[in-house]
């Protein structure tokens, strides 16, 4: 019996489906930039309101991405900016949180 032969795609750990998602792109994208900026300005004690504010946020957006994501390729990123945005966040509350020195 003659069957046709489908060559397989290579299997790769960042597979794709091969369909766009911009969505996904745009708020992995955003999840890694807040996250860099939330990690970098929490060595800085007086950026403290930047660390805790782009943590919060790089947290959020990047706990709605994996939410909506698709494949590997978005997931993977989500979580480096995900663990870069919570180490900032977490940094920022512990040098003076949210509102430090500007509430009260």
């Amino acid at each position: 019996m003659a069957q046709a032969i489908r060559p397989r795609p290579p299997v790769s750990l960042l597979a794709t489906d091969g369909k766009p998602h911009p969505r996904q792109e745009v708020l992995v994208a955003v999840t890694l930039i807040l996250g860099a900026l939330a990690f970098v300005t929490a060595m800085f004690h007086n950026l403290h309101l930047i660390s805790s504010w782009a943590g919060l946020i790089g947290i959020l957006t990047g706990a709605y991405g994996q939410y909506i994501s698709v494949t590997t390729r978005e997931r993977f990123p989500l979580i480096i900016g995900m663990g870069a945005a919570a180490i900032g966040f977490f940094l920022g509350m512990a040098h003076g949180g949210l509102f430090g020195g500007v509430v009260g």
